[in-house]
């Protein structure tokens, strides 16, 4: 829809097995690259929102990086 240096906005749909796909500029943005991961935070109040890890505040990064991933592997990071 519009994009500037700060913001941008775009509908997504979301498909059968409920993924949704990123719009290549939003993608650019954040430098967001495949196998990349991003973090999911829900609120039924204010809605969805996501996050790269490395924004996420030390505490919450701590705890997010120790759970274990769909590998069964703890990021070390």
């Amino acid at each position: 829809m519009g994009r500037n240096d700060r913001y941008f906005m775009s509908s997504v749909k979301i498909g059968p097995k409920g993924q949704i796909v990123i719009p290549k500029e939003a993608r650019d943005m954040f430098g967001l690259e495949p196998g990349d991961t991003l973090v999911l935070m829900a609120d039924k109040k204010k809605g969805l929102a996501l996050q790269t890890v490395d924004k996420l505040n030390p505490l919450m990064k701590t705890v997010f990086n120790s759970l274990p991933s769909e590998d069964g592997e703890v990021d070390d990071e």
